[in-house]
């Protein structure tokens, strides 16, 4: 199958990027994140996740982050705050930006629910030792806990994804079976997901088996309901795409900035960098929609606010110009 001419970038950064770094940043701060990846042409961008603040302080009020982007569930907004510049810059947005959120549970679900969110995700692992460690379930006790919830999604007009983690490796039992994957992935297909993302949360995959792996999920659920999501600990992220972008795949997870990692795996890296992946898919000549510059800046503008240096290279190199 040859590359798709059109790659939807699913922007992470405000969600799995920020819930693995040390530092809580404010609500403000967060919707300014948000705004500004919009303004780059990302429309589709992770706004946070309802679990309990105490596990996971840096996802702490995401329904405030959600009412302060209420102007992005539907409508046009006709301006947004540059973090990095501290000035409003017009943008027409059209077709509307869509800001999933992630549900662990039923609790997390009614408090999506509450908070008027239009697009929820939730998550499974491939590796029984990781969900166990990860949410204190086995996989099918995940599974079964997300079937009404996502039941219920969809009956109210709500988008869903579905997350699959551990799906090259797990830090706890080391490789997983494609089949395992694959069983997890169809699923959370079966009972509703709309996507399916594959997430190599440990890094570990290579081109070969990322591709075995995704072209095994696709196989059973399309390749248009397959999307990637790939760590960079061993630099593999770029390679990992570029061997799924020849299956077809036309919608792949990144982190502005290379934010993020996973708590739960021990010497896992941050994500994939979406500047990295922009400055890759627009070489390729891969229309996505999205300004690499513009992104760059909204990578400085968060990593100020965090106090820390982005880790894309991409985005060191463009920094290095405009100093």
């Amino acid at each position: 199958m040859s590359r798709a001419g059109t790659i939807e970038i699913f922007e992470v950064g405000p969600r799995d990027g920020l819930q693995n770094e040390a530092k809580v940043l404010p609500v403000e701060t967060r919707i300014a994140l948000i705004r500004d990846l919009a303004a780059a042409g990302l429309r589709t961008v992770e706004a946070g996740s309802f679990v309990s603040p105490r596990n996971l302080p840096q996802m702490a009020q995401t329904a405030d982050v959600l009412a302060g982007l209420s102007s992005f569930g539907g409508s046009i907004s006709r301006s947004t705050h540059s973090a990095e510049a501290g000035s409003k810059v017009d943008l027409e947005i059209d077709p509307p930006i869509h800001l999933p959120v992630l549900v662990p549970n039923a609790r997390g679900f009614a408090d999506a629910l509450a908070a008027k969110a239009k697009y929820i995700a939730v998550f499974a692992a491939a590796s029984e030792s990781f969900s166990r460690r990860n949410i204190n379930r086995s996989i099918e006790e995940s599974l079964d806990e997300y079937r009404p919830i996502v039941a219920e999604a969809r009956a109210k007009g709500l988008k869903v994804r579905g997350y699959v983690s551990c799906v090259l490796g797990c830090p706890y039992e080391g490789q997983v079976a494609v089949s395992a994957v694959v069983s997890v992935a169809t699923a959370l297909a079966a009972m509703g997901c709309e996507e399916i993302s594959l997430g190599d949360t440990i890094g570990v995959g290579t081109p070969d088996a990322a591709r075995a792996m995704t072209a095994a999920v696709a196989s059973e659920i399309g390749i248009q309901r397959t999307a990637v999501h790939f760590h960079d600990t061993y630099g593999q992220a770029l390679a990992n795409v570029l061997a799924c972008l020849d299956l077809g795949v036309t919608v792949v997870d990144s982190s502005v900035a290379g934010l993020g990692g996973c708590p739960y795996a021990p010497g896992a890296s941050g994500n994939l960098a979406t500047e990295d992946l922009v400055y890759l898919l627009d070489g390729l000549g891969v229309e996505t929609g999205v300004d690499l510059d513009k992104v760059a800046a909204a990578g400085r503008a968060v990593c100020a606010a965090l106090g820390s240096a982005p880790r894309s290279r991409t985005g060191q190199a463009l920094a290095a110009k405009v100093k």
